[in-house]
């Protein structure tokens, strides 16, 4: 067996990568235990099954994301402001990832709920909960953006799930097309989807 100290994390760390380069369908335990450097004892004394190692990586991603956004989300700016700031780390974070690989490899939740959301009922369930916890997130800024009287939407909580979707959306064009330019609307379409009622300067940097 690989060393206890790091083989679950380099486990997790070479799943993560096969499952945005190549999907859940087409990977084997053997091949992630390749590219772990590990042998499969080490595998199945961590995980139960492959499905169990993906959902550990769901979970390990979205921690960090969750953080993220937390962090962007956060803070005592205009929520206008907050929410680009959003929009801005998560275009960063794929420019990154195509520097480094070569390609836009998109949002692993997305990624998995195309390929997954009909097959895997753990799996399904939990990015459901995940893009739940994103909507909340969004939909507190919009909620208060509304207070401020600096968006026009009737249900915030609706108006966050077309944000959400709108995101999401724009990181698959970009995977498809292979270019972050792809995002570059993200912002306008935002604002128009919220009914932006302030003026220009208070949403700066559009």
């Amino acid at each position: 067996m690989g060393r206890t100290s790091d083989a679950r994390e380099r486990i997790l760390s070479a799943a993560r990568s096969l499952l945005e380069t190549h999907g859940y369908s087409a990977l084997g335990v053997a091949e992630i235990c390749r590219a772990a450097g590990v042998p499969k004892g080490s595998f199945y004394y961590f995980f139960d099954s492959k499905e169990s190692l993906a959902l550990a990586v769901i979970d390990e991603h979205w921690a960090g994301q969750q953080r993220a956004w937390a962090a962007a989300l956060g803070g005592d700016a205009q929520p206008l402001l907050r929410l680009r700031r959003l929009f801005e780390i998560t275009q960063a974070g794929l420019r990154d990832a195509q520097q480094s690989c070569g390609t836009v490899s998109g949002c692993l939740f997305g990624n998995l709920t195309l390929e997954m959301s009909n097959q895997t009922e753990a799996i399904r369930t939990r990015l459901q909960e995940i893009f739940d916890a994103q909507v909340e997130m969004v939909e507190s800024i919009i909620a208060e953006a509304r207070e401020r009287q600096e968006v026009e939407v009737a249900d915030p909580r609706e108006a966050a799930r077309a944000v959400v979707a709108q995101l999401e959306g724009q990181v698959l064009f970009a995977k498809l097309y292979n270019s972050t330019h792809r995002l570059a609307p993200l912002w306008a379409n935002c604002l128009a989807l919220l009914g932006v009622r302030a003026p220009r300067q208070a949403v700066a940097g559009v």
